[in-house]
């Protein structure tokens, strides 16, 4: 309200006006950020000639105009990250996905790993060969051809079609098995590295291999596998952005969308600096689970 009343008089009647018509003329956005807000009122499309548009923002309770200069550059971006977080709809849907695909990719991945990790190092020479093979590929092809292979390729292999969460199970599915093979090296570093006493110990007390491993082996090497599995959850953070490219709406295709509908290159720097703040939590909260748990002081 207080925003209306800064607007023009021609601006003022129409929206009184339209009050009590079904007709509506004037556009309002309205996008409030808690401490920061914004507001555009616009009549007319954008090719129009007739077009008009005023906007404001608000803070420390002033009101400014936004139509030019800093203040139209602190509207756009208040606008740009509203609309990237999803808070007009489904509260931070775009950082959500994007935390919640990441966070599914390192849990499966770590999983995959292990079996990964215990098949290479394993003295059968066939199921070595082939875990070698498994982690050699996926380490040496790029992740979006990855992705793409199994969003578009597999389907018109084998005749199906992706629905409903089809793009996001499709790139859980890249991004797991991407994140098992880079996973499985770090596993088989940490369980390689456990002094060969160990074995000889938990033999000598009739421990079968399995056991050995399961009882002896990784608890010991969860530890050292700590520190190079957080550095994995950011890098694979930073990579879910490539999701784009099969219109999965998370930060980066929600604010490629909006540039395209705004003509404006402006949206990537509120994108850049969401991905920062979340890249900064979870590198605080792993520093923390390092320090408590990581053998590396």
């Amino acid at each position: 309200e207080s925003m209306t009343a800064q607007c023009s008089p021609e601006l003022r009647k129409q929206i009184e006006e339209e009050k009590d018509s079904a007709r509506k003329r004037v556009t309002v956005t309205y996008n409030s950020l808690g401490i920061i807000n914004y507001c555009s009122f616009s009549t007319g499309s954008k090719s129009s000639d007739n077009a008009k548009s005023e906007k404001f923002v608000g803070f420390a309770g002033h009101i400014y105009k936004a139509d030019s200069g800093a203040a139209k550059v602190t509207g756009q971006m208040v606008n740009y990250t509203y609309r990237m977080l999803g808070c007009g709809e489904n509260m931070f849907h775009g950082a959500k996905l994007t935390i919640l695909l990441t966070t599914l990719t390192v849990f499966f991945g770590v999983i995959l790993s292990i079996f990964l990790a215990l098949g290479k190092i394993s003295k059968n020479i066939i199921i070595s060969k082939i875990c070698s093979a498994y982690i050699f590929f996926f380490r040496g092809t790029p992740l979006l051809i990855q992705m793409f292979v199994i969003y578009f390729a597999i389907p018109g292999i084998f005749g199906f079609a992706w629905k409903d969460m089809g793009a996001f199970l499709a790139a859980l599915i890249a991004f797991s098995l991407n994140c098992g093979a880079y996973c499985a090296e770090i596993v088989r570093a940490a369980i390689q590295s456990i002094d060969k006493g160990q074995y000889e110990a938990a033999k000598a007390l009739g421990l079968t291999y399995g056991q050995t491993m399961t009882r002896v082996i990784i608890p010991q090497s969860v530890r050292r596998m700590i520190p190079p599995i957080c550095n994995e959850f950011v890098m694979i953070l930073k990579d879910v952005s490539l999701v784009f490219a099969i219109s999965l709406m998370d930060i980066t295709t929600i604010s490629k969308s909006i540039m395209t509908n705004e003509l404006s290159y402006l949206v990537f720097v509120p994108a850049l600096v969401i991905y920062l703040i979340i890249t900064a939590f979870f590198t605080f909260l792993f520093n923390k689970i390092e320090a408590r748990f990581s053998i590396y002081e």
